[in-house]
């Protein structure tokens, strides 16, 4: 049995496969970002998914592509858990760039490949080998156009009082913006970066008001600026993606792109599809 995962910060995508590929189960767990987790919450979230603990031993591979994984420190960190809690699986942890890469460039062309979900990252693939200019610091420092971002944006707007008061009624209504109770979900809970891309949605849905439009396209002109643009031959490559961010703000990336010269390549919501093809492939 083949576990396939797929793991951002505020979720995981989990496929078991046998040798031909079938699909034995598929289920999600809680994200399992080892920058903002102990292994004990690592446990913990695993032994939620009955499907995941009842054949944890049946496991001979475990092929996990995650955010917070662009370290040797945590590569490392993350596989010791796991090698204890699948014992008799072969161990592989990688970024979920990597995920992105076999999902969105399944013949191994050359392209720039992107996630835009809860965090948000970039690199270069040239076929063969993924290159990446920029070492992601996290959410606090980092993580343009994501959904952490948008959401720290919202609700400064909102306690700043520059959000327009017809959108700031409707704010109120769907999220708790009780002080208490956001200081709590960013200072004392697991996952703030996952609890800040909540708001996110409230984004998308409203996309259509210059209010949002403008949060939007100022957050993919940094993106462009300070990701993408690192690489000399980004005008001469697709650029893939992956991630909600990106799925659900596909038009506003494809007026962000003509606007820079940049070709937009395929975009998906999740790469967990595309793996199983890429794992069947190269056995």
């Amino acid at each position: 049995m083949r576990l396939l995962v797929d793991s951002g910060s505020t979720k995981a995508d989990w496929i078991a496969i046998d040798e031909d590929g079938k699909v034995l189960f598929t289920t999600q767990t809680l994200g399992l970002n080892p920058e903002i987790l102990e292994p004990e919450d690592i446990i913990e979230r695993l032994n939620d998914r009955f499907d995941i603990l009842q054949n944890k031993e049946k496991a001979t591979h475990l092929f996990f592509y995650g955010a917070g994984c662009g370290t040797d420190n945590m590569k490392i960190s993350l596989s010791r858990v796991f090698q204890e809690y699948f014992s008799n699986a072969i161990i592989v942890v990688e970024e979920d760039t990597y995920a992105a890469v076999y999902a969105t460039t399944p013949k191994g062309e050359k392209a720039i490949v992107a996630i835009l979900g809860t965090g948000s990252n970039c690199s270069y693939f040239d076929g063969t080998i993924l290159h990446q200019k920029v070492q992601s610091l996290g959410y606090i420092v980092m993580d343009d156009c994501s959904g952490n971002v948008f959401g720290k944006q919202l609700i400064r707007k909102y306690y700043f009082n520059k959000m327009p008061k017809e959108l700031a009624l409707i704010f109120e209504k769907e999220y708790d913006l009780n002080p208490d109770s956001i200081k709590n979900e960013l200072y004392k809970k697991a996952n703030p970066n996952a609890y800040l891309a909540t708001y996110a949605k409230f984004l998308i849905q409203h996309k259509e008001t210059d209010f949002c439009k403008k949060i939007i396209f100022k957050e993919m002109k940094y993106f462009v600026k300070n990701y993408i643009r690192q690489y000399e031959n980004c005008q001469e490559v697709p650029v893939n993606f992956v991630g909600s961010i990106a799925f659900y703000l596909k038009d506003e990336l494809q007026i962000t792109f003509d606007k820079y010269g940049l070709q937009l390549g395929n975009v998906l919501r999740r790469p967990i599809d595309g793996l199983i093809a890429y794992h069947i492939t190269n056995k």
